[in-house]
């Protein structure tokens, strides 16, 4: 009398029967995996390693701040633009265009925070890089001395109230000037031309400097900013 509920040939029929579905789905793997959806917005890859900017800026914070912040805004963003026509536009004139729709929206927050993001790391660099000659001139023309301009870069991002970012941008009328927005405002949508940012959100340095936000600015201003971008981005 059989007690197993199955007989040798019944188990047998069914080994053979699932080792043939085994070999076949490792055949087709490849063919039947599905391709992840395109999207309007893909970040861009960070310029340099996560460790690149030690000891200013830490592989950890690098990692949170690129790896899970950047990367959620860009996340949301692009899960929230499927089937409007902001997935048509660039990022800057989405961030634009959807300003003028909703003002400082949900929808706002995660596309200007994408492209402040991004410009924000685009001028960062290991070591930082020298000053060329024609952005010298200029902020010397705008602000009296490099001093003064890094002084006043300084305090606009020290003292901007809680999050938020200090700028150096150039107006429609071709002046230099030092500005800050909070939380994810940018220039961009009132008609200035960014050339250089600080981010002073905590994520941005509280990991390696708590709240000593003046110390992570003026390290950062004196040993990771890339002024060949910067002046790279002058009209």
């Amino acid at each position: 009398m059989n007690t197993s509920g199955i007989n040798r040939r019944q188990f047998l029929s069914l080994a053979g029967a699932t080792t043939a579905v085994a070999v076949g789905l490792s055949i087709l793997g490849p063919a039947v995996a599905v391709a992840a959806e395109p999207q309007a917005f893909p970040p861009p890859a960070l310029p340099y390693a996560d460790n690149a900017l030690e000891p200013v800026i830490s592989a950890r914070t690098v990692s949170f701040h690129y790896g899970k912040h950047t990367a959620a805004y860009y996340a949301n963003l692009n899960k929230a633009v499927v089937g409007t026509r902001h997935e048509k536009a660039s990022l800057a004139d989405a961030v634009r265009e959807i300003h003028v729709e909703q003002g400082e929206s949900p929808l706002f927050n995660n596309a200007a925070q994408s492209w402040n993001h991004t410009f924000y790391w685009e001028g960062l660099t290991p070591g930082g890089k020298a000053m060329p000659g024609k952005l010298r001139d200029a902020l010397t023309g705008a602000f009296g001395s490099l001093d003064t301009f890094q002084q006043a870069l300084t305090e606009a991002a020290v003292t901007q109230f809680a999050s938020g970012w200090a700028w150096l941008v150039q107006r429609g009328d071709g002046r230099l000037e030092i500005a800050k927005t909070s939380n994810a405002m940018t220039p961009i949508v009132h008609g200035h031309r960014p050339l250089l940012t600080i981010d002073v959100w905590e994520h941005a340095y509280y990991l390696d400097y708590q709240n000593r936000r003046a110390e992570h600015v003026k390290l950062v201003i004196e040993n990771c900013l890339n002024w060949e971008v910067v002046a790279s981005r002058l009209a």
